[in-house]
């Protein structure tokens, strides 16, 4: 693993800003956002300045039931391989829930959700992360993640969950350190105490981003400044050891370049400051799976398919409280729950605003309250685009908005994007002709 330095998150509402950037060591692009045939030139010239650039996945769900999806880590190691990466990061979480394995229908969380840290979900973890390692081109590190909520009946903290998954699978680890704040926040947990804990000579790099507070839950928003706390935990954990690489995520709400300069020197300041503290240690070995007293993989030997049906359960019967509106399962905050609850739907209208962003034009400030209450009884099953167009298709057949005008536009939206109707006999097809039919007459 290479020294990486210090980097920014490029998004392309300041690819430009990036490029003109001093002191940018590296990049990291969301991989869902990049084509390999037709990559931004922004990320193709930083690339020819011999910047690297590190794809970071949103979607793969690992910490999910289900084995990993291989045409999603067909596309990861694409991506990795059109950008010459020298590794590609995911997170430890899950994202969607329910289909074969409960007999019901697959739902969509829009977000990453939190792993309960159980030897099940460890077990599962496990298994699809080396899944994932078998079939990509480079080394994978895997994210802690933020979380509003906690499971009941955990079995490990943090750092013992990271520290056992490392151990039994070699896994690299990217530590968001403001994700350590926001768990303190919200879960009271002592990020002294997972730094600690977990295996610093497996970190990969680390993250560094911006929240906000309201009624005592810290939001993980990646849209705010970076705060003195998260600075803080970012000093104790380069105390403990050289981290090969730093880099500051901002998602939206983006300022002016010299305020992300800004920031990207505090963060090198802090490196500075705890590098004195730091043990004077190399770029770690790589690390070497857990073995059994016969030489056999740990995580070959177990045989999962019990544990993610248990896994499976819990979190669809998780997922579609939030999502569906079921009754909350045992054990888990209500409030805070609604708190998630609200939080996903905000998220979902906002993602829907970007990947659709007529929509929100065509019904102005009518959208976002439309979508919410849609969102309440109508979980997300297809992703964002198919969440758009299934959004604007349920406003259409309840008749509204009211003004003919805006309907006629919204109808003609929907038409355009909804494609010719299909020619299967599938009951999906045949719903979908039906409203193209009734649509057409209105």
């Amino acid at each position: 693993m290479e020294r990486l330095g210090t980097g920014i998150g490029w998004r392309p509402e300041i690819a430009d800003a990036v490029e003109r950037m001093p002191g940018i060591d590296w990049v990291e692009a969301v991989a869902e956002n990049l084509c390999p045939g037709h990559l931004p030139e922004s990320l193709l010239r930083l690339r020819e300045r011999g910047i690297t650039v590190i794809p970071h996945g949103v979607s793969l769900g690992l910490g999910g039931a289900d084995r990993p999806d291989e045409a999603r880590l067909t596309a990861l190691a694409e991506r990795a391989e059109a950008l010459g990466s020298p590794l590609v990061t995911e997170h430890i979480a899950f994202v969607r829930a329910g289909g074969p394995l409960t007999a019901s229908p697959l739902l969509e969380a829009g977000h990453l959700l939190p792993v309960p840290r159980t030897r099940d979900a460890l077990d599962v973890l496990c298994e699809n992360i080396r899944i994932a390692q078998d079939a990509l081109p480079v080394p994978l590190a895997v994210e802690n993640i933020a979380a509003l909520i906690s499971w009941p009946g955990e079995e490990m903290s943090e750092g013992q969950f990271l520290y056992d998954l490392v151990d039994r699978t070699g896994v690299r680890l990217l530590i968001d350190v403001a994700n350590l704040h926001t768990n303190h926040v919200n879960r009271g947990e002592d990020p002294a105490k997972a730094l600690g804990e977990l295996p610093v000579e497996a970190i990969a790099y680390v993250h560094v981003a911006g929240g906000f507070e309201r009624d005592g839950v810290w939001h993980d928003s990646h849209a705010h400044p970076v705060p003195q706390p998260v600075l803080d935990i970012l000093s104790d954990l380069a105390s403990r050891v050289t981290p090969p690489g730093v880099l500051l995520e901002r998602d939206e709400n983006f300022p002016e370049p010299g305020e992300l300069e800004r920031e990207l020197g505090a963060i090198r300041g802090t490196l500075e400051r705890a590098g004195a503290q730091a043990p004077k240690s190399s770029l770690p070995e790589p690390i070497t799976p857990r073995e059994t007293g016969d030489g056999t993989d740990t995580v070959a030997d177990i045989d999962t398919d019990p544990a993610r049906q248990r896994l499976a359960l819990a979190q669809t019967a998780l997922l579609s409280a939030l999502v569906g509106g079921t009754p909350v399962p045992e054990g888990f905050d209500r409030v805070r729950l609604g708190v998630q609850a609200r939080a996903l739907a905000a998220k979902r209208a906002d993602v829907v605003a970007k990947v659709a962003e007529e929509l929100p034009q065509i019904l102005a400030e009518g959208y976002r309250p439309a979508f919410l209450a849609y969102a309440q009884g109508h979980p997300m099953t297809g992703g964002y685009r198919r969440d758009a167009l299934d959004f604007a298709e349920h406003l259409l057949l309840a008749g509204r908005p009211q003004d003919a005008e805006t309907r006629r536009r919204l109808r003609d939206w929907w038409l355009e994007r909804s494609g010719p109707a299909p020619l299967s006999g599938h009951p999906a097809a045949r719903l979908a002709r039906a409203t193209r039919r009734v649509l057409l007459r209105r």
